[in-house]
């Protein structure tokens, strides 16, 4: 008995087909699939010389042809394979889920007789004693109590492998038997916090572990379980999630190897340059971050209300600075300082670590020469360091310590360099934004001497040098109104940018105006109120000095150190 009739057009796509001839199938092996018996006719080819194929629409039983004998023991046979396959994955679908079920049937079983094993701790053996982990070279082969976090978990047959880490350093530990077969050891989770004992043993030879010891575990529990399933650690913070996921859960964060790593660094380079600044008998001071004068221009400046007065957050402690040195002598401070810029750039914070110095009876070779040996000592220290150094390379393989003596690269010379190598500005209106042209694109030209030299066009000149860069002699008008101009070249200033390759600016200085005429004259030329600035002006009236200072980023040192894209990465909390 013949079967129906159906129209096939693998070419064809029919939102809704019937097997008409203006509404056929895709699909021959479809076809039989559901009608193994159809009668089947395919798209007539046209021959040469004819015209094309009617559109689907239009056609008629005419323009099909009954498929061929091939083609049709071909179609039956992939029909006929796709059966088996559906068959076999249907028996293996029912199989599979037989055995998760008996899986988790035991996995339930073994949990309730988890519950059931008790550890105790075993009073016969040695008193443990209670270490950090920075503390294990000494204890080798004792009996030891640790405390920390799981860092990283692997259980197999018989054995779980724990990386503890207590903020001081990390241990592998090895729990087996008992300790395996508690409810706990079978539900353990990253960052849970535990507490462990046993016995700290070398690992064997050729094997790797933290320190190169493991503690062999002979009493362990949990004090804090973290969560597991969809809520684990793993899931939530993830290095290649989007960066507003990692800020806001910047607290989890900081708990993997980078980022505390980082910390570990950034507290290194704070350590090393007060021993620097000590041994160059500079001293700390703290200077208040809550100010009622501007520094760096008031449109950074946040704003707040003091008992009714206005007031700021300190832009830079430099103006306090400055009237330590008849008193103390060469100051430093290490603050933190406030600018309200809306620069959503790599490089840029609104709260930074600003480590600040003031020098009394210099001139501006020696301030040069302080920065450039007060960085490079705190990098040999660093280096010297075994632990930071391993950081440092880990983080930053190919950092090479700089050169002495630093490039030192006048400003003129720098907007020639520019110019020569046909590297371009955006021009700016009288507000200074930006101008496009009428297609949508940056309105270009080249720099010119006045300009202020633009953050891309600054980092792309250094990263060409590939070499630290004292850029020095700044016009007057783009630079701060308390730095000393260029004796005999009064439009520019006795001031420096330290330049870093791939990050740009770290360090900005300058000598300070020591005569009181010509500050009074400087806030002249900037429209500021001399008045809430009595007490840094009078410096010039007792007993003034030939002064400079400087100050560093150190968000942005520890960037170009640790050859971090963003200076983000370098602050606990980034604002």
């Amino acid at each position: 008995m013949s079967g129906q009739i159906v129209y096939v057009d693998e070419l064809a796509t029919v939102e809704q087909p019937s097997g008409t001839p203006n509404q056929p199938y895709k699909s021959v092996v479809d076809v039989l699939t559901e009608t193994p018996d159809a009668q089947l006719y395919v798209l007539k080819k046209p021959e040469e010389g004819q015209p094309p194929v009617k559109a689907v629409k239009e056609r008629t039983n005419i323009d099909y042809v009954p498929i061929s004998g091939a083609a049709l023991k071909k179609a039956k046979k992939t029909v006929e394979v796709n059966a088996k396959n559906a068959a076999k994955k249907a028996q293996n679908k029912e199989r599979l889920e037989k055995e998760e079920a008996e899986r988790a049937e035991r996995e339930a079983k073994r949990i309730e007789e988890a519950k059931k094993v008790v550890l105790t701790l075993d009073e016969s053996l040695p008193t443990p004693t209670k270490v950090k982990a920075y503390q294990l070279e000494k204890h080798r082969d004792q009996r030891i109590k640790i405390s920390g976090w799981v860092h990283r978990l692997r259980a197999q047959k018989g054995m779980t492998f724990i990386i503890l880490r207590d903020g001081t350093g990390y241990l592998q530990v090895v729990l087996t038997g008992k300790c395996t077969e508690t409810y706990d050891a079978l539900t353990l989770s990253v960052e849970s916090t535990v507490s462990i004992v046993g016995t700290l043993k070398a690992v064997k030879e050729g094997q790797q572990a933290p320190g190169n010891h493991e503690l062999v575990a002979d009493y362990w529990e949990v004090m804090s379980k973290a969560p597991s399933g969809d809520e684990a650690f793993n899931n939530k913070v993830s290095k290649d999630s989007d960066p507003s996921i990692q800020a806001d859960l910047r607290h989890l964060v900081l708990r993997g190897e980078t980022a505390s790593n980082i910390m570990k660094a950034r507290a290194a380079v704070l350590k090393y340059f007060r021993e620097a600044f000590d041994s160059q008998h500079v001293t700390e001071v703290t200077p208040p971050c809550m100010v009622q004068t501007q520094v760096e221009g008031g449109a950074t400046l946040f704003k707040f209300d003091y008992y009714g007065t206005p007031a700021f957050l300190t832009q830079s402690s430099q103006l306090y600075l400055e009237t330590c040195l008849a008193s103390i002598g060469d100051v430093y401070c290490i603050q933190e300082s406030f600018r309200a810029e809306k620069s959503l750039t790599r490089r840029h914070l609104s709260e930074y670590t600003h480590l600040e110095a003031e020098l009394a009876f210099i001139d501006f070779n020696d301030l040069l020469s302080h920065i450039e040996e007060v960085i490079c000592m705190v990098i040999d220290k660093l280096l010297a360091d075994p632990k930071i150094s391993e950081i440092v390379y880990k983080l930053n393989p190919g950092f090479v310590k700089p050169s002495r003596p630093f490039m030192r690269l006048d400003y003129k010379d720098a907007i020639k360099w520019l110019q020569d190598n046909n590297i371009l500005k955006q021009n700016e209106d009288e507000n200074g934004d930006k101008i496009f042209n009428a297609d949508g694109t940056p309105q270009m030209s080249e720099h010119q001497v006045g300009d202020d030299i633009a953050e891309a066009a600054e980092r792309r000149m250094v990263d060409t040098l590939n070499v630290p860069v004292f850029l020095t002699g700044f016009p007057r008008d783009i630079k701060a109104f308390y730095m000393k101009k260029v004796p005999g070249d009064e439009g520019f200033t006795e001031a420096v940018d330290l330049l870093m390759p791939n990050v740009g600016e770290i360090v900005g200085g300058s000598m300070r105006i020591d005569d009181y005429q010509e500050l009074m004259e400087a806030y002249k030329h900037e429209g500021i109120d001399p008045a809430p600035y009595y007490w840094y002006t009078e410096q010039r009236l007792w007993g003034s000095n030939q002064s400079g200072g400087y100050g560093l980023g150190v968000e942005r040192l520890l960037a170009w150190l640790l050859n971090r894209f963003t200076v983000r990465d370098c602050s606990l909390y980034p604002r």
